[in-house]
């Protein structure tokens, strides 16, 4: 696409508009030389079989004109190939044309200026034709082929030249044409959601060495998912071939060239987007839905940890030296900076040949650019040539099976590590010194696995009762041993002078807001890293204990809907924690602002639901510790550049142990209105508090509105109240922000709604947990085959008006618990 035109091109492009127009008629599926389609607004190509539609289209939001492909019996127009992609045409007044040799031509305004072009076939036609087909390809051909479907038919076909979107039957990879030309076949993601032009991200294959694929955020690589090991994809062993129901993995290695295959009648599509993630879609109940995506979390970003080393989204700090490996930079590793990777403890002694291997399981292989493949030798065959090559580092077999080789001689670049059994045997080669202490490292790290499930709880506990002690004790001293506070800390620790000069000495002008905790400033390490630093005021209500939790607890966590904490500074008097920046702040300030909240429209708040979800569930229960964070609302969801939220402030989460389920506390801390009943009225806390408090973020998501303010203008019933009765009458649509009621489909919103208010249930038994609301989020099933919601905790606004006559730092009792209120911010 883009290309130049040839003056022969010309000469048949001014010949085409000599003639009178005679343009092709709505629906017909055929394009020949003396009908061209016309951009009336109405005209376009439709696939015999009614699958796909093909005409002039502006994206929402835009007046420019495209050609492109759209499923034609799908509600919401969905773009999967754009022509004119570099090039709109400013005006209803485009013609799609052509030519008597084969060659389709856009031209604009003036109809004498071709804007696009598909090319010249290799060899003129005598008497083209152009077919939109069923399955979504445009394709120009013989007329005495029409009805042949057989891509050796096609002189030119849209599958070759992908836009954002691979459709089933659809190739990545490299392709050699009739013209003798070598297509590299990518999908290049829409610069955003109302500009197809290219945008930085790209999806594809690269063929070097074993072929593996790719995203490339503009030439750099962003995401690797590795060779195909004969099953799957080395960096995607979740998606097996044949396992997810709707897309098998195949791949021709001889070819180089990845193919999805339609598993089933399910109508599915490929996407990468301009938010740099590649999705999987399926169109359910009259929505697309995510099925799968990658990147998922700070492991899945290339080469996180540098050379010779592996990142593991388990572990806290996620990246880890191979045995036998150092860090390169120990100050910059302390500093959670992985990028100088590692470099060997003792070098390889092959003139002697003493050097062995030692075998990392689960991985994800290194990168393969460089690697040498050797389909015909077996596993052992493969050892003893790495062994006789000075230069080799590691090898590992080609296929899941055991067979084939791959050898690698120089660092090894971008492994993952993975605890679900899943991933492959790499063996790296060590010094037979390094070999005997790497063994015993293993040995150690078993015995210290099953130590930690064992000792671990009791271990907090202590913990917590110690800090607890010398918390009254400085109290009563009023005074602070910083430096031993520091010996404690399991976080990188930052200079006070660095973090003032990040901030301009806390400048009013980089203050981002205040809380219960203090304020918050946005700061800059160096050129490029954004910072945001939460100041804990000595006045706060939170104290040491909160700013040690959120320490303890978030230096922990590794998750992509999790904010991350880069360190802290304990210094000259100052509590400070130093965090990535989010460039779009808190979710409120989108969600209850008149202006802001139209930026909000459907689909990104559905996948803020689903991103918190996905956030929680990590902490109940896929994280190493189980964590409530007790204190989730609008406020402290955080949203990044691309709108993706990020669950923040874990000054008043609690750690669970394995068998614990709930607690009790007599100083209930949290914010009216997202407070569960039984933590309220008992200070009993659960996962199940989460879970009310997740259900009246998603109904605030929803309607706009907030759980707290709305009965005081609308009736004496909460948001919950009014929204379960609605629901019973069958009219909960009607509390649906208006800011977006014009593009969602009642069904998307209507499951949402249900599983919000089965979240919001007065009984905690009756909720579901994380991994059971997630499921049903994303599940194909019809709604009314979910639950019954029952009555939601706190019906009315009753026991909010008696709170609301508190201020934020007063206290008040019920049933004997001590109640801090804490006020949205």
């Amino acid at each position: 696409m883009g290309r130049k035109i040839s003056s022969s091109s010309s000469v048949l492009l001014l010949f085409l508009l000599s003639w009178s127009a005679c343009s092709v008629s709505s629906g017909a599926d055929t394009l020949s030389p003396n009908r061209p389609l016309l951009d009336d607004g109405t005209t376009a190509l439709v696939s015999a079989g009614g699958s796909f539609r093909l005409g002039f289209f502006s994206p929402d939001g835009s007046t420019n004109r495209y050609v492109g492909i759209w499923y034609n019996n799908i509600s919401i127009q969905t773009v999967v190939w754009v022509a004119n992609r570099r090039q709109p045409i400013t005006t209803i007044s485009g013609n799609l044309s052509l030519t008597t040799n084969g060659t389709l031509i856009i031209t604009g305004e003036d109809n004498s200026t071709a804007i696009w072009s598909s090319g010249s076939p290799a060899s003129a036609l005598e008497n083209p034709v152009a077919r939109i087909l069923d399955d979504g390809n445009f394709v120009v051909q013989e007329a005495s082929s029409n009805g042949n479907d057989d891509p050796n038919s096609f002189a030119w076909q849209s599958f070759d030249f992908p836009t954002d979107t691979l459709l089933p039957g659809m190739a990545v990879g490299q392709k050699q044409l009739r013209t003798g030309v070598i297509l590299d076949i990518n999908l290049t993601a829409w610069k955003s959601p109302t500009d197809p032009s290219p945008g930085q991200y790209a999806f594809g294959l690269d063929v070097r060495g074993d072929p593996q694929i790719f995203i490339w955020t503009e030439t750099q690589p962003y995401w690797r998912g590795g060779p195909w090991n004969g099953r799957w994809f080395s960096g995607v062993p979740e998606v097996k071939d044949g396992t997810d129901g709707v897309i098998n993995f195949y791949v021709e290695k001889d070819h180089t060239t990845y193919l999805p295959i339609n598993g089933s009648s399910t109508i599915v599509r490929w996407t990468m987007n301009s938010s740099g993630h590649l999705e999987l879609l399926v169109w359910i109940e009259a929505r697309w839905s995510v099925s799968w995506y990658i990147p998922k979390d700070h492991c899945d970003r290339m080469s996180q940890c540098g050379n010779n080393s592996y990142c593991s989204s388990n572990n806290s700090p996620p990246c880890t030296c191979l045995p036998a490996f150092h860090p390169t930079n120990q100050h910059n590793w302390d500093m959670l900076d992985g990028g100088d990777g590692c470099i060997r403890t003792t070098p390889l002694d092959c003139r002697n040949k003493t050097d062995g291997f030692f075998t990392q399981s689960g991985t994800k292989l290194p990168d393969t650019s460089r690697s040498t493949v050797l389909a015909n030798l077996s596993l052992e065959e493969c050892k003893a040539l790495c062994l006789n090559n000075c230069s080799c580092t590691a090898y590992a077999a080609l296929n899941i099976s055991g067979s084939g080789c791959l050898i690698w001689t120089d660092d090894l670049t971008d492994i993952t590590v993975y605890q679900s059994g899943l991933g492959q045997d790499l063996y790296v080669r060590l010094a037979a010194k390094d070999l005997v202490l790497a063994s015993q490292a293993l040995h150690h790290h078993s015995n210290r696995k099953i130590i930690m499930i064992v000792v671990l709880p009791v271990a907090i506990l202590f913990l917590a009762c110690v800090a607890y002690s010398i918390w009254r004790w400085k109290k009563r001293s009023s005074h602070i041993d910083y430096e031993a506070e520091e010996k404690d800390m399991e976080l990188p620790l930052f200079d006070l002078n660095t973090i003032k000069d990040a901030t301009d000495d806390f400048s009013i002008d980089n203050k981002l807001g205040e809380g219960g905790f203090g304020p918050v400033y946005k700061g800059k390490l160096g050129e490029e890293q954004e910072i945001a630093v939460k100041r804990l005021s000595k006045t706060s209500t939170q104290g040491v204990d909160e700013f040690k939790n959120e320490i303890t607890l978030i230096a922990k966590l590794q998750h992509r809907n999790l904010v991350k904490l880069l360190g802290c500074c304990i210094q000259g008097g100052e509590r400070l924690l130093i965090y990535e920046y989010l460039s779009n702040g808190s979710l409120d300030t989108f969600l209850f602002d008149e202006v802001q909240t139209v930026l909000l429209d459907w689909r990104a708040r559905y996948n803020i639901i689903l991103g918190v979800a996905r956030g929680l569930l990590y902490l109940h229960h896929d994280s190493r510790l189980r964590i409530i964070h007790r204190d989730l609302k609008a406020s402290n969801i955080l949203l990044d550049k691309d709108m993706n939220p990020k669950i923040s402030d874990f000054g008043m989460a609690r750690i669970f142990g394995g068998d614990e389920s709930e607690s009790t506390t007599k100083r209930v801390v949290g914010t009216y209105g997202y407070m569960s009943p039984e933590y309220v009225m008992d200070g009993i806390f659960s996962i199940k508090s989460d879970v009310f408090s997740f259900g009246v973020l998603m109904l605030e998501i929803i309607s706009g509105k907030k759980n707290r303010d709305y009965g005081q203008s609308m009736s004496q019933l909460n948001l919950l109240g009014n929204m379960w009765i609605m629901w019973k009458e069958g009219k909960s649509l009607d509390l649906v922000d208006t800011n977006f009621s014009h593009s969602f489909f009642e069904n998307d919103v209507l499951r949402c709604i249900k599983v919000g208010l089965l979240c919001v249930q007065e009984q905690p038994g009756d909720r579901p947990t994380m991994s059971s609301v997630l499921a049903m989020l994303v599940s194909t099933d019809n709604i009314s085959l979910l639950p019954e919601p029952k009555q939601p905790g706190f019906f009315s606004t009753r026991l909010s008006s008696v709170n609301s006559d508190y201020s934020n730092t007063e206290s008040l009792s019920i049933n004997q618990a001590s109640i801090t209120a804490i006020a949205g911010r």
